[in-house]
């Protein structure tokens, strides 16, 4: 897992090793200092030496600037390798989102992919410049104080290394503790992140239905979960604080007691025992060790809360998509003809039930198919096999006379354009928006396609005509509008298939019966799949498909039908009477 993120890190790589190596330097000259300082005392001031106090004052200022450098470049290196290793992996992980399939896409919600994308790397990142510059520190400090510690007295050097494994013993009870703890945490943001998502996206129902208290109560209560995990977590870890003070404490206590009878004994003669300013390097170095600790156990905490986020990192980083282009993908669509042989899906291993059963069809290229249902009848599920946006469970499906898993994806998905029951715009012109089905259209060609999808009229309308722009989600334009500027930028692709899915049920039915008209004279040999909940959308259709739960339960002309099957001429007469016809 560390391995696979660790490659995120790539061009900053020199960073990253230059920061630690700095970071040595600002610990070595920091280690020196009291070292000089009791030469200072000692060899100096003690015996009244203006020369050495003058000489030892200069390396103490060169020591203190070079230890100010060292820090400074360490922590410049830090920052540029901590936030190219976040970039890196944003980047990774969003790429590794545009490739998973639906069924990949259906493990993970909206929400927690986000969480993942933003506050779980931005924790990351703050954990690798730690380790990277604190932890270094730490490991550096300790070693080399220790081992300047040990060469000035090897007897004070053993009271704050029996404090040693008092700290590790309180660590390791502390941080299992909260491993559960913030893990719970995470998986409780995205319950946070998916509820204010709702709530934004669906701002006008819950205002029209004045859901705004009880919205905000729903918050509150995430919010105040989270306060609380947080809370019990920062109260278990705040323990390891007063320990490690106690442990500093005791050992500075220790170490002038025994300190101050060495001293006294030796007469200040460090051949004998110990001087005053090797007393003095004592208690810096003893703090140094100390503190160290103190900070390591601040990286542990660190490392504690990251575990969460790593994992959840990866597990983006780690999902192959389930669909993958074939080793010999074929790369041309020859025609728009549709062959279902004995299909049948599920959406997944577990599922209870089928969502298609033995679906059996054969449409030929440039024919035009409604395809009529209840909701849960599986119409979405059938169009959405075409362009392989789910495999087939069981059977074969072929496009062209090939079977979809043989094609490229791009290929295959190039050739069939879609528009979803949940007609989506993004933010920018009505241009921009149109120009995702092909990037160099002319305004030639945008102008015709919103002719054929009934647009061109209301675009002309707008001030700034196809130069007006379209807010996030289209929301400063209606449902109608909306969906025949998607049918407009599904037709710009010139695909060999063309699927509907419900996407005229906010047009009145004249707009309707127009677009219908458009599409049999000016794309004939285009293969449509029309799904709609009103006959009068489907019955100039060369072949009408009845689902009902799952199964194709009867087919053929409109004339047909309203002889042969109940359910759609239930369906006609209850349209009919309802004066929607």
């Amino acid at each position: 897992m560390i391995k696979r993120l660790a490659r995120c890190v790539r061009e900053y790589k020199w960073a990253a090793i230059l920061s630690p190596l700095c970071m040595t330097g600002e610990v070595a000259m920091e280690l020196l200092i009291p070292l000089v300082m009791a030469d200072l005392y000692d060899l100096g001031i003690q015996a009244q030496d203006m020369k050495v106090v003058a000489g030892r004052s200069a390396l103490l200022v060169a020591c203190a600037v070079s230890s100010l450098v060292f820090g400074c470049l360490s922590a410049y290196f830090a920052t540029q390798a901590g936030t190219g290793f976040a970039k890196n992996l944003r980047q990774d992980m969003y790429y590794n989102v545009q490739r998973f399939s639906f069924s990949n896409i259906d493990r993970f919600s909206t929400a927690s992919i986000v969480t993942r994308l933003t506050s779980d790397v931005a924790n990351l990142q703050n954990t690798f410049q730690m380790v990277i510059r604190m932890a270094i520190r730490c490991v550096m400090m300790f070693a080399i104080a220790l081992v300047m510690a040990v060469r000035i007295s090897p007897e004070l050097t053993g009271i704050f290394l029996r404090a040693i494994p008092v700290l590790v013993i309180a660590l390791a009870c502390l941080v299992p503790m909260v491993f559960k703890i913030f893990d719970r945490v995470f998986k409780t943001y995205d319950r946070l992140n998916n509820t204010v998502q709702e709530n934004i996206h669906a701002i006008r129902v819950v205002k029209s239905f004045v859901r705004e208290d009880k919205e905000v109560e729903k918050f509150t209560q995430i919010s105040s979960q989270i306060y609380k995990d947080f809370s019990k977590a920062e109260k278990i870890m705040a323990l390891n604080d007063p320990i490690m003070r106690l442990c500093i404490y005791g050992c500075m206590l220790g170490i002038s007691w025994v300190g101050a009878h060495l001293v006294v004994a030796s007469g200040n003669n460090a051949q004998l025992g110990l001087t005053t300013g090797q007393l003095s390097s004592m208690f810096t170095y003893s703090s140094q060790i100390m503190y160290s600790l103190m900070n390591v156990s601040m990286v542990f905490v660190m490392i504690t809360m990251s575990r969460a986020p790593l994992r959840r990192c990866y597990e983006i980083l780690a999902e192959e998509p389930d669909l993958t282009d074939p080793k010999e993908a074929v790369t041309e669509v020859a025609d728009g003809s549709i062959d279902f042989e004995n299909v049948s899906f599920r959406y997944s291993d577990g599922a209870p039930h089928r969502a298609l059963k033995e679906v059996d069809l054969h449409i030929p290229a440039g024919a035009t198919v409604g395809i009529l249902g209840g909701t849960g009848s599986g119409k979405t599920t059938l169009v959405q096999l075409i362009p392989r946006l789910y495999d087939v469970t069981e059977g074969t499906l072929k496009v062209g006379g090939v079977d979809v898993r043989d094609y490229s994806l791009e290929a295959l998905r190039d050739q069939v354009a879609m528009v979803l029951q949940k007609n989506t715009l993004f933010s920018g012109t009505i241009k921009e928006n149109l120009r995702w089905g092909k990037a160099d259209a002319t305004d030639q060609e945008l102008i015709h396609a919103c002719e054929l999808a009934c647009a061109h009229e209301f675009i002309q309308s707008f001030p700034d005509g196809y130069d007006t722009h379209i807010e996030q989600g289209g929301t400063n334009v209606s449902g109608g509008q909306r969906q025949r500027l998607c049918i407009a930028r599904a037709l710009l692709k010139k695909p060999k298939i063309l699927i509907l899915d419900d996407s005229t049920s906010a047009v009145d039915t004249r707009t309707d019966a127009r677009i219908g008209q458009a599409f049999r004279e000016e794309i004939p040999g285009t293969t449509k799949l029309i799904i709609a909940q009103r006959v009068s959308s489907v019955q100039d259709a060369d072949m009408i498909l009845v689902l009902d739960k799952g199964q194709v339960v009867a087919s053929g002309t409109h004339e047909e039908l309203l002889a042969t099957s109940t359910i759609y001429r239930e369906v006609y007469e209850s349209q009919k009477k309802g004066g929607t016809d």
